[in-house]
């Protein structure tokens, strides 16, 4: 990454670390468990596409994440994307090996919450309640066909806006402008695709801006649902393999940083299960 983008990530940073704290998400019950300092949501692909539809419909603005290794990783070393996710409402669990840590320490079946499968279940499941949807990031191209897959297989969905921001850094004129565009949609979600951290620390930073739209990050779930780029099959997914399969799809790009950031959750996760009493870390009832 440039030297720009790297002070613009750090201008958003320092937003993020005077952003105050907002509560849980409304909406059906829900409950959390402590992964390595974030608290992730425990429940499964249903009960967080439950939660994030009753959230947007309510209209109380504000955002959540996903959270897979690459991401936690990258906090622990981070404050200002720890306290992003901190102060989001809710943190989904993005990654086998984190659900795997939930199960370890609350029993059951702690499931994946992948980001492609929660916004095709919100977008799925709000058309019955006329959820209106706004897409930030990628690239027009992928827009375009993100869009037009989206209406094929749910032709009632209510996209109301599209924006490609500019690779790299942007003047402060134009964020607004954007900003602006996407507040006269009227969405109730605003979906970001700008890739880990800059997405959360972005939903951060103008989720407040972009009040009563509740904003979500979900990486690549752009492209994998516009087809531009290809998702592990079924059964590497059941297995918690999608990391391998998109390792040897992307290796220059996520080869490095599988080997460190993998690397050092695979430490960590060792030396938790080793303590006393890992298996009893608490765990957080969220309730409307």
């Amino acid at each position: 990454m440039s030297r720009p983008a790297l002070d613009a990530i750090g201008a958003s940073s320092r937003a993020v670390e005077t952003r105050p704290a907002t509560a849980p998400m409304p909406g059906p019950r829900s409950a959390s468990v402590d992964v390595f300092g974030v608290e992730c949501f425990a429940g499964s692909l249903a009960d967080a596409t439950a939660l994030v539809v009753e959230t947007a419909r309510r209209r109380g603005g504000g955002y959540g994440c996903l959270c897979n290794v690459h991401v936690l990783e990258t906090a622990q070393r981070d404050p200002a994307l720890m306290a992003a996710l901190g102060h989001a409402q809710v943190v989904f669990p993005d990654g086998a090996p984190i659900a795997w840590v939930q199960r370890r320490r609350l029993g059951g079946a702690q499931a994946r919450v992948g980001g492609p499968d929660l916004m095709d279940g919100v977008i799925r499941d709000g058309c019955a309640v006329g959820l209106r949807h706004a897409l930030y990031g990628s690239t027009r191209a992928v827009l375009d066909d993100l869009e037009a897959a989206l209406r094929a297989r749910y032709p009632s969905a209510r996209i109301v806006a599209s924006i490609a921001p500019a690779f790299g850094p942007q003047a402060d004129a134009d964020v607004e402008l954007e900003l602006a565009r996407l507040r006269k949609a009227g969405p109730d979600v605003v979906w970001v695709a700008l890739g880990a951290p800059r997405q959360e620390l972005w939903a951060a930073r103008h989720a407040g801006e972009l009040a009563p739209a509740l904003v979500i990050g979900v990486g690549a779930a752009f492209e994998f649902h516009a087809g531009t780029k290809a998702r592990a099959p079924l059964w590497m997914q059941r297995r918690g393999l999608e990391w391998l399969h998109r390792l040897v799809s992307e290796p220059r790009r996520l080869g490095p940083r599988y080997l460190t950031t993998n690397s050092r959750f695979l430490v960590r996760a060792l030396a938790d299960a080793g303590r006393p009493g890992s298996r009893t870390r608490r765990s957080r009832s969220r309730a409307s």
